[in-house]
């Protein structure tokens, strides 16, 4: 049985998604975790490694480390890994290589077709570029649809969505924030008004905020730190790590602790929940602003909507849900797995084949009738990694390109050795 694919090339995580005629469901793309960091590693050899092989290397060389790229997309720097320069689409291209060659080997044969997400605000030039990302991955004849659109294709495969109903999607993930008003028609999801968004907001700027509590704590002893101290910078890189881990506790637990290692300087910080929602509580207002323009775009008030769709890992920040509630008075709604919503979707589009329309004109990104199940399978447990921890991919090359008589969603070429 044939298979299709959805990827979510995420700011700080790659999310995936096989779907077939009985049911979608995530491909496990991680070790230990369904999805896997958007993180490149540049090894001494020359050769890219992507996700969890890269990100462990992350505290001992963060000077080979790339994460975060996806926001540079369309800035002419370049990303230096170990003093060599590379593109942004060339990264992507390593990450989407590595997921396809990845499921490739897990199900015994290519996908039949790939459909990727993007934000909903990215302009002409972005998705230009972003479609050379599958070129570089040596897939032609993909689709791009955006990440509301996505979500709500899972939303409605997942839940029963009546005609004419209309619901908005707050996308708040890892880089950016996405928020779109869509209604169900019967020839498929049509956009209403104009999607907003705000270019750099999200999860790691959470984290930038408790890694900035932590030097206020310690005194400011962060800003003094000699960054050209190798031993300093691998401090800091686990620094960051733990910032991280202390914003995902924060969202089950009221309190955490952040231990702090600096050369010579051990101690550690207590961080609340009610401090950190402090801290973003200016960000979130944003966030909900926007969501208002978007709504007003579309000529909708907040009363017609069925419910507010949560996606995006930072949506599942207690505050958020609050303050949405109490600016808009709707039913909010969050996937048990928020992370996964764009992937799922993303596959069951691939699955219809369904090509969305312009905004404003309907987009069929509806699920065709008898969509299949979409369901989170039970965790797989580790996939056959190369040894090399990822596929090597020579520097500056990063992917061979596609056959130009290559089919959609073909088998990445052989990387170059």
């Amino acid at each position: 049985m044939g298979y299709h694919l959805g990827v979510d090339l995420g700011t700080t995580f790659v999310a995936a998604a096989v779907a077939n005629e009985s049911r979608v469901e995530m491909f496990t793309l991680g070790d230990r975790t369904v999805v896997t960091p958007a993180v490149v590693y540049l090894r001494e050899d020359g050769t890219l490694v992507s996700g969890e092989a890269a990100a462990r290397r992350a505290v001992s060389s963060p000077d080979r480390i790339g994460r975060e790229f996806k926001r540079r997309l369309g800035d002419p720097t370049p990303v230096i890994l170990g003093g060599t320069p590379y593109v942004v689409t060339d990264l992507l291209g390593s990450l989407l290589y590595d997921v396809v060659t990845r499921v490739t080997e897990t199900e015994g044969a290519k996908p039949d077709s790939v459909v990727l997400t993007h934000p909903a605000n990215w302009g002409p030039f972005r998705r230009e570029l972003f479609d050379e990302v599958p070129q570089v991955a040596g897939l032609t004849a993909t689709r791009t649809v955006t990440e509301p659109e996505a979500a709500a294709a899972h939303y409605a495969a997942s839940r029963h969505l009546a005609d004419g109903e209309i619901i908005a999607v707050y996308d708040l993930g890892g880089g950016t924030f996405d928020a779109t008003v869509l209604r169900k028609n019967p020839g498929g999801i049509e956009i209403l008004g104009v999607p907003e968004g705000i270019e750099r907001l999200g999860g790691v700027d959470f984290d930038e905020s408790i890694l900035s509590f932590v030097n206020y704590a310690a005194g400011g002893a962060l800003s003094e730190l000699d960054m050209s101290d190798a031993q300093t910078a691998v401090a800091l890189a686990r620094l960051r790590q733990d910032c991280v881990t202390a914003k995902e506790a924060l969202s089950a637990d009221t309190e955490t602790t952040i231990p702090v290692f600096l050369p010579h300087h051990h101690f550690d910080v207590r961080l609340t929940r009610a401090e950190f929602e402090d801290m973003i509580r200016a960000p979130i207002e944003s966030t909900i602003g926007t969501l208002t323009k978007t709504l007003r775009s579309a000529q909708v008030e907040p009363e017609q909507l069925s419910a507010v769709l949560l996606v995006g890992g930072s949506s599942r920040i207690p505050r958020v849900t609050r303050m949405i509630s109490e600016e808009l008075g709707c039913p909010t709604v969050v996937d048990a797995h928020p992370k996964y919503a764009v992937a799922l979707g993303a596959a069951a589009l691939a699955l219809a084949g369904a090509v969305p329309a312009p905004a404003g004109a309907p987009s069929g990104a509806q699920p065709r009738s008898g969509t299949p199940d979409v369901a989170i399978p039970a965790q797989r447990g580790p996939e056959p990694v190369p040894p090399s921890g990822g596929v090597p991919v020579a520097a500056g090359a990063v992917a061979a390109p596609g056959r130009a008589d290559a089919p959609a969603g073909s088998q990445p070429p052989p990387p170059p050795r």
